[in-house]
């Protein structure tokens, strides 16, 4: 069995893995993760393997005390992946973005894939039917442009997530909110378009913490997976197994 862990901006996500099939999922934060496994160790004492991808910051002690129980696998650029990258700056990608590509190697092989990933920042990751990534972008999430309007201007206010009543914002609250969200909705739909007028059979997943809050509002059809990333570290892990 296979533990997996997911150090993001915010929250550290853990999984258990028997062979592909998910069997646990749980949330921590960076405090109190090491805590999570070690209950999750008790529960399943047959765990070996683990991989760790980090896109926050994760205390040398902590990565040491993970090798002295696990077979640890630490994502980077340097770890043997499933697909040819071509991307021009390959120490600079994301390990969140190498394990996402991975699993919609793992999922949809020989297929033109487009991989929007909804968290902190919205990212896109393209790879061709011919299993070359090419890239994609990288953009503001939700609570980051509720963030930037609020601290970045002297009066505007810092709200809560909100779908907007009407394009037309009458009121500052609904004029953010149709804003934002609007604006994100167009983007998503408007760069999907751009990929299908390029690469016929495109097929699209959107994943990511905003990933329920986005799907039902978008006109593009897409495949919704919030599990994709730990399904795509746990593919590497696999991967790597494989002398």
């Amino acid at each position: 069995m296979n533990l997996i862990i997911d150090v993001g901006n915010t929250k550290v996500k853990l999984a258990v893995f028997n062979n592909q099939k998910r069997v646990k999922k749980k949330s921590a934060t960076h405090k109190n993760f090491l805590n999570k496994i070690k209950t999750l160790q008790k529960e399943y004492p047959e765990m070996e393997s683990a991989i760790i991808s980090s896109v926050g910051n994760i205390a040398n002690e902590d990565l040491q005390q993970l090798d002295d129980k696990f077979k640890l696998l630490k994502l980077s650029s340097s770890t043997k992946i499933p697909f040819k990258n071509s991307y021009k700056t390959p120490t600079t990608l994301g390990v969140d973005r190498i394990a996402l590509v991975s699993a919609s190697v793992n999922k949809y092989p020989d297929k033109n894939v487009l991989i929007i990933d909804a968290g902190t920042c919205v990212t896109y990751d393209f790879i061709t039917a011919k299993n070359e990534y090419l890239g994609g972008a990288i953009s503001p999430g939700i609570r980051m442009r509720y963030n930037s309007l609020h601290n970045l201007t002297a009066n505007l206010p810092l709200l809560e997530t909100k779908s907007p009543q009407n394009l037309i914002g009458n009121s500052t609250p609904e004029s953010i909110h149709s804003g934002i969200i609007n604006g994100i909705l167009k983007e998503l739909d408007g760069i999907v378009k751009e990929y299908e007028k390029k690469y016929q059979d495109l097929t699209v997943i959107l994943t990511g913490g905003d990933t329920k809050f986005l799907s039902k509002q978008l006109k593009s059809s897409i495949f919704a997976n919030s599990n994709f990333l730990l399904e795509g570290l746990n593919f590497i892990l696999e991967f790597n197994k494989i002398e």
